[in-house]
């Protein structure tokens, strides 16, 4: 196996990071881009001794990054900040070879919050304190202790902006830490492991392992070492890690799945309301936050699904490299198969689809809409995570709210509406970790962010993701009684 490959130009080392050296695996897996199918190169298959080692080196490292100042880790996140931003053109072809995505999303939005990642984190560190206070006269300090070696388990559809939006916080905390990359999509975290080390930061501190699966996983998960596991993925996935992380009580971050409704009252700017709609195509529907389920007030159905068929019918799909192309491949033929069964069957139990409801040439699914679906159907109730959106109506704001709120998940929600006060019933009674009311996918750094239900377990960002990647220490000090060493 080649230790590097050069994709689109750019040289990536297709070895594991571990202590600060390259490390290679006598086994290899294929990776392949979904624009084409065609294979990209071998990358080292990780296993069991692979877990280990990574995690020995995150745990050799971590008494040294932990007793590191404040403003020395802060200086570093800030430096492969700086090692990102030099590259993201770089990183942003690879990744769009790597998942498919859009090549201009990824210059123009992803790539540079990756660098934000770092950044924000950085800087929520130094300002990071809690308020003193006094309990009869004992005086009580709140102060944030690193935990230990994290293990990181991340997606192949927003590979490097997720991956590093765990990353951040856990190296901001004074953790080290272990990053498994998805199978389908693991090229940018091995370019982060260079542009850490260029940065400075010390061997062991960061460390990339690849790998399958379970393979892997397990092993990592269930290390006695490791005392912070973060995962985003799917829930039958997470499951395992609970089950594994669970002998050891290591403290678990989970972002699942999503079945989000996007409500459009009659009252909404419609306009505005389609464009949301049609916003949810974005990734290829490869989006966990995506509101894949539009329920639409009744006397404005026919109106709002004769716009939303003339937007979305326009936009144009193909090479994620071409800047006219709004809607690219799916990441890998398993997942095209997945997609294109759940609208087989939602077809033959009735459901009509308005557009699509096809596959096209390669890796490519065409945008889907389907009506005449019902609540308890799998196309309603399961996540399928490609370009297959749903339709249904609803008659007043009980209805509208019973079904937003009807399935196993609760992940997010977006409301169109232009009545202030509606928006403020409706979006209190919505099960959701996350609510836009007239937008969609804005997000910061600062605020909350995870699941409900089956869609996930804790809250990271902000002083959140401390609160999750550190021990919490409250010190109680009696009053008076010190000792006079002058």
């Amino acid at each position: 196996m080649a230790d590097k490959i050069t994709v689109a130009g750019v040289a990536v080392d297709t070895r594991h990071w571990i202590g600060g050296q390259r490390v290679a695996s006598a086994e290899t897996f294929t990776d392949s881009s979904p624009i084409d199918g065609q294979p990209i190169g071998e990358i080292a298959r990780g296993g069991p001794a692979e877990a280990r080692a990574a995690v020995a080196a995150a745990k050799a490292a971590f008494a040294g990054w932990a007793a590191t100042a404040r403003a020395e880790r802060a200086r570093l996140l800030h430096a492969i900040a700086d090692g990102v931003e030099k590259r993201i053109e770089e990183l942003a072809i690879v990744e769009t070879t790597d998942n498919g995505a859009l090549l201009r999303s990824h210059r123009r939005g992803v790539m540079p919050r990756v660098a934000h990642n770092f950044r924000f984190f950085a800087d929520w560190l130094l300002t990071l304190e809690h308020e003193d206070f006094e309990t009869r006269g004992h005086a009580n300090h709140v102060s944030w202790d690193p935990a230990g070696p994290c293990v990181l388990i991340t997606p192949w559809n927003a590979p490097l902006m997720l991956a590093t939006w765990k990353v951040a916080p856990a190296l901001a905390a004074g953790n080290t830490v272990v990053l498994k990359p998805a199978e389908w999509s693991p090229l940018t975290a091995s370019l982060l492991a260079d542009i850490a080390a260029e940065a400075g930061l010390p061997a062991g501190v960061l460390n990339v392992v690849q790998g399958y699966g379970a393979e892997i996983g397990d092993a990592l998960t269930s290390d006695p070492d490791v005392r912070r596991i973060s995962f985003t993925g799917s829930v039958p996935t997470a499951e395992r890690i609970a089950v594994s992380a669970a002998a050891n009580l290591t403290p678990l971050s989970l972002e699942l799945g999503g079945k989000s409704p996007l409500l459009v009252f009659a009252d909404a700017d419609l306009d505005l309301a389609v464009d949301l709609a049609v916003e949810q195509y974005d990734n290829a529907g490869q989006v966990c936050l995506a509101a894949t389920r539009f329920l639409v007030e009744e006397s404005v159905a026919e109106e709002f699904t004769r716009r939303f068929v003339e937007k979305a019918t326009a936009l144009k799909q193909g090479d994620p490299r071409d800047e006219a192309t709004d809607i690219g491949p799916n990441i890998h033929p398993r997942q095209l198969e997945k997609i294109d069964g759940f609208v087989r069957r939602a077809i033959a139990a009735g459901a009509r689809a308005v557009i699509g409801g096809h596959r096209e040439d390669g890796q490519y699914y065409a945008p889907t809409l389907l009506t005449e679906v019902a609540q308890d159907s799998e196309i309603v109730q399961e996540e399928v995570f490609g370009p297959v959106l749903t339709l249904q109506t609803f008659a007043d704001e009980e209805e509208a709210v019973r079904l937003a709120n009807d399935t196993r998940f609760g992940l997010a929600a977006t409301l169109a509406t232009g009545d202030r006060e509606r928006a403020e019933r409706v979006t209190a009674r919505l099960v959701a970790g996350t609510v836009w009311v007239n937008c969609f996918f804005v997000r910061d750094l600062q605020a909350p962010f995870g699941g409900s239900r089956l869609s996930g377990v804790g809250r990271e960002g902000g002083t959140w993701s401390f609160d999750f990647y550190c021990d919490l220490k409250n010190t109680v000090t009696a009053p008076g009684g010190w000792k006079d060493h002058g």
